[in-house]
């Protein structure tokens, strides 16, 4: 695969992510065994899983066995109810070449001191159309599925940078809610992922009014993660300047070219994308009842019950 897209945590910052993640090397094994046999053992899931994908949902659920079981359930229910999000991860089809040049969201090579994956989320150009969202929330889950497969050594949590600047009023006017509450339940329920922190920069007074709009469809403890900077300066406070993009006054290299070679590594799995569509939850074989795909994701339901932690 393309080189260094994702350096691993080494020497005391391994040993300080195996806290975080609360990582016993002596069980660690066991525990995925009791993962795969439980895995096995249900009728409505698929018999078999990437191991390291398996390894890195029990890292991000802190190696809680029957938080992983339910974060896998979710995932795999989340695969089956949402094509429009794990179906045709084609890099190469027009729609998704034409987003990746008016859109980046690549994760940082490196880590942040205390073993972090930053990632940022910028628009490039002004007339991307909001149409594209379902595309740019595709993506977003694809380059999380590599990073299932590739994170070798887990992070300590991730970090998200959204840049504002291209965002305009006509933008907000047009956004589906129910688009956002997928991918948000997807991103929150179905991905092990430990979010520690959102930041918000070039944010206009148009930002408060998207916050406002997101918050209802998240978790109360991300919803105070969140912070707006007005300038680079006090987010160097939460990151540090020299691992950031050179866009971001850093010395990271360029973000368009760390967004190229992430597009590349995404063309390289397009075979395994494809293999993986079929690697989702069959409702008609569940224990007891199906899953109400209305209830999960109607608007006018309860989220507050997906809530599992």
């Amino acid at each position: 695969m393309t080189a260094a897209t994702l350096v691993q945590p080494t020497g005391e910052l391994w040993k300080k992510t195996r806290i975080e993640l609360n990582e016993d090397q002596n069980t660690k094994d066991r525990d995925l065994d009791i993962i795969k046999e439980w895995l096995r053992k249900q009728p409505h899931l698929p018999d078999e899983f990437d191991e390291q994908c398996l390894r890195n949902f029990l890292r991000g659920c802190s190696y809680s066995l029957e938080k992983t079981k339910r974060k896998l359930d979710m995932y795999f229910t989340m695969r089956a109810a949402c094509p429009e999000y794990f179906c045709n991860r084609d890099m190469s089809r027009p729609e998704l070449m034409d987003l990746a040049n008016r859109a980046q969201g690549p994760p940082l090579p490196g880590l942040t001191p205390n073993g972090r994956r930053v990632t940022i989320c910028r628009g490039i150009d002004k007339n991307v159309d909001t149409h594209q969202l379902i595309d740019a929330f595709k993506m977003a889950m694809m380059i999380g599925d590599v990073r299932l497969k590739e994170e070798i050594e887990g992070v300590g949590g991730d970090v998200y940078i959204l840049d504002a600047s291209v965002v305009a009023p006509s933008h907000l006017a047009k956004i589906s809610p129910t688009a956002v509450k997928k991918f948000l339940i997807c991103v929150q329920e179905a991905y092990p992922v430990k979010l520690k922190e959102v930041h918000i920069v070039n944010a206009s007074p148009l930002i408060d009014k998207i916050i406002n709009f997101v918050k209802p469809f998240l978790k109360e403890k991300i919803r105070k993660r969140i912070f707006c900077h007005t300038d680079f300066s006090t987010l160097y406070e939460h990151v540090p300047q020299e691992m950031l993009p050179e866009e971001y006054g850093g010395n990271g290299g360029s973000l368009a070219d760390i967004n190229k070679a992430w597009h590349a590594k995404l063309i390289e799995y397009t075979p395994w994308f494809k293999a993986q569509e079929s690697v989702k939850a069959n409702e008609a074989l569940r224990p007891g009842r199906p899953t109400n795909y209305d209830e999960l994701f109607g608007i006018d339901g309860s989220f507050r019950q997906l809530s599992i932690d």
